[in-house]
């Protein structure tokens, strides 16, 4: 990747729909900077959507997932970050909670939640897909564009260069 989000809010944070998110995010995974097209999903202590999504077989999308800002239990885990991988993910921003973070760690994803939490979500399969969804700040559409880097997570209505 050759993006920094300092470099893009430099040259793009005047234009129309470009928006910083709140610092709330710790990273998981190997790959701190990433970017891709928003999908995106509303689902709360449920992970069955979660991993139906990831089943996609995808090129340059990041999984955006409002979890309801939950601290009570984690919506990814190794299972779901490693198909995440396989099916050609580049990220997953979590408004929630994972686990398996010492794994993680080592996997070529990009994972940004709020904290871990040792249990796993319940599977009632209730959730909403490619919803417009709204936490740190942000308003996280489908097909909209995503960047993240150590410094923080941007999104545009356009790619940005």
């Amino acid at each position: 990747m050759t993006f920094t989000t300092a470099n893009l809010c430099d040259t793009h944070s005047g234009d129309d729909y470009f928006q910083i998110a709140e610092p709330l995010f710790m990273s998981y995974g190997a790959n701190p900077v990433f970017s891709g097209q928003i999908t995106t999903l509303k689902t709360f202590e449920d992970n069955v959507l979660v991993r139906t999504v990831l089943e996609e077989k995808v090129e340059n999308r990041v999984l955006v997932i409002d979890g309801g800002g939950s601290h009570r239990c984690a919506l990814v885990d190794i299972n779901l970050a490693t198909l995440a991988i396989d099916n050609g993910w580049q990220g997953i921003v979590i408004y929630g909670c994972i686990r398996d973070s010492a794994m993680i760690a080592g996997l070529p994803i990009g994972i940004r939640a709020l904290h871990t939490h040792p249990l796993i979500s319940h599977k009632k399969d209730h959730g909403d897909r490619d919803l417009l969804v709204s936490f740190a700040g942000v308003n996280f559409k489908k097909d909209h564009f995503l960047y993240a880097d150590m410094d923080g997570i941007i999104v545009s209505a356009t790619m940005l260069s």
